[in-house]
């Protein structure tokens, strides 16, 4: 009697992957960070520009082949100089700036052409995470649980203040582990609140700031898209046929931005779905959303002054200060300064007004002839 063998289909694990959002403005860094050359094309903190620091974090855990840049059709060029490393066609440009839900959805497009099953993180390009492997343990963790379960990972930062610039998010029951990091189900996301509620978030010790950093594969979050949000998932039709097709998505993109809502992939999906976990992190974090925050992250001077370029500052204590185009930037028996000079402005601020920096940015845009400043 012949002899029958049975064949077995060998299903390949699911690729990893990493989207960069890369294309916000800055304004809370003008003048030194412009439109065409924000905040993550700039070494605000370190020696190289926040989106390169970005891109060599998280080479360990998914190489270049499958890192994707998602910018503004202003910053491509600039983008490109800083990601050399990438494939040209792993970085695409928005032609209109659209908020994150239709940034996750094009990413999704893009990581299911590569590999249909593909488990993807969605990570800012100008964070500062001072300890890599700690972060990198992390990751690997949020990958693992994307890539076993059906779930919407977000990573969650634990409060150090009340901190009333950052929404957070609501801690439930606990999950599971993965990668020796133990999840919880998300309760609730919780919009920026007033500091009376910051502080009783932060007293509960059952909060964590949302950093805008997630982990899923491709089938999850497209059906997150196809039943909370439909709209942005019919729209990248044009984009996923012509990457299909292996054709320029450029055309597409343009038909697709042209009438797509602008909102925030919190509200799109990650609000209304309830297969959202959350993973405290075990890193330390900073977003370092203003000139402020910058001097966390300096070398200081004997009297706490944080200096970059032909800069110095005489009897005085705690300013920052950074010059560029070889120009000498001297302060005299100031406290307390932020004093940031460039070859076509300056800005001069009291710590205490940083985040009113934007609303200034935008003032400025207002101006005749503002926008050669912008």
């Amino acid at each position: 009697m012949p002899k029958t063998f049975v064949t077995h289909t060998v299903v390949p694990m699911p690729q990893h992957f990493a989207v960069i959002i890369a294309g916000g403005k800055g304004e809370r860094f003008w003048p030194q960070s412009r439109e065409r050359r924000p905040k993550h094309l700039l070494p605000i903190v370190g020696d190289k520009p926040m989106l390169a620091q970005t891109l060599d974090r998280i080479r360990p855990v998914v190489p270049p082949k499958n890192t994707f840049v998602i910018t503004s059709a202003a910053q491509e060029k600039a983008v490109r100089q800083v990601c050399g490393q990438l494939p040209r066609a792993n970085i695409v440009a928005e032609p209109v700036g659209r908020d994150t839900a239709p940034a996750v959805a094009l990413a999704a497009a893009l990581v299911g052409a590569r590999d249909p099953r593909g488990v993807f993180a969605v990570l800012p390009s100008d964070h500062v995470i001072p300890d890599a492997k700690v972060y990198l343990r992390d990751l690997r963790a949020a990958f693992a649980a994307a890539e076993a379960e059906p779930v919407l990972v977000t990573i969650g930062i634990k409060p150090t203040i009340p901190e009333t610039g950052y929404g957070y998010i609501q801690l439930g029951k606990d999950w599971k582990k993965f990668g020796g990091a133990k999840f919880s189900r998300v309760k609730q996301f919780k919009e920026k609140p007033p500091l009376k509620t910051a502080r009783r978030y932060v007293a509960s010790g059952d909060y964590a700031w949302n950093a805008g950093m997630f982990v899923w594969s491709v089938p999850v979050v497209e059906t997150a898209f196809e039943k909370h949000a439909p709209d942005y998932f019919s729209a990248m039709k044009p984009v996923r046929d012509a990457l299909a097709k292996r054709k320029p998505i450029g055309a597409a993109l343009k038909k697709v931005y042209s009438k797509i809502e602008k909102l925030s992939v919190d509200y799109a999906l990650l609000e209304k779905a309830d297969n959202v976990v959350v993973l405290p992190a075990s890193f330390s974090w900073d977003d370092v959303g203003s000139w402020s925050a910058v001097q966390a992250h300096c070398k200081l001077d004997a009297d706490g002054n944080a200096l970059r370029g032909p800069a110095l500052v005489e009897q005085g204590r705690g300013n920052i200060v950074f010059s560029e185009s070889g120009h000498l930037t001297a302060l005299l028996g100031a406290d307390d300064m932020i004093v940031v000079h460039t070859k076509d402005a300056t800005l001069i601020a009291p710590k205490s007004k940083a985040q009113e920096v934007k609303k200034l940015a935008a003032r400025i845009g207002k101006m005749k002839n503002g926008q050669m400043w912008l």
